[in-house]
């Protein structure tokens, strides 16, 4: 089992930076691929980006590639720092950790667990 709150959202301007944080616990967390997905109200939740198990390799959608970096350390957290926010980064975020890495990793099936999910919101 593994438990999951995300932490760090809140109002940002367009432009500005943010850090959201996911607090894992669980022994075998270090076993696992971990996620952030949002949503948009009234949208569908949408993948953000990953991380392997080891932390070696990442991926991200298009929508974030290059304003966006996960990252994972050994004290069980998962982060998302967010740079260059936009309007349309507005959601809520979350958490989620999976058992595999590779074909799959960006839809929230291939996912076992999720957390809470913690709001962005970007003003203009």
């Amino acid at each position: 089992q593994v438990q999951l709150v995300e932490s760090g959202g809140g109002l940002v301007q367009a432009g500005g930076s943010l850090r959201v944080s996911c607090a894992a616990s669980g022994r075998t967390f270090s076993t696992y691929t971990m996620g952030w997905f949002r949503q948009a109200p009234g949208k569908e939740r949408e993948f953000v980006a990953a991380i392997s198990w080891s932390g070696g390799s990442t991926y991200y959608a298009d929508s974030v590639k290059g304003r966006f970096t996960i990252s994972r350390d050994n004290a069980k957290m998962v982060y998302l720092q967010m740079n260059s926010l936009k309007p349309e980064d507005t959601a809520v975020y979350y958490c989620a950790a999976g058992s595999r890495w590779g074909y799959g990793t960006n839809s929230a099936t291939n996912y076992d667990y999720w957390g809470q999910g913690t709001q962005v919101t970007v003003s203009s």
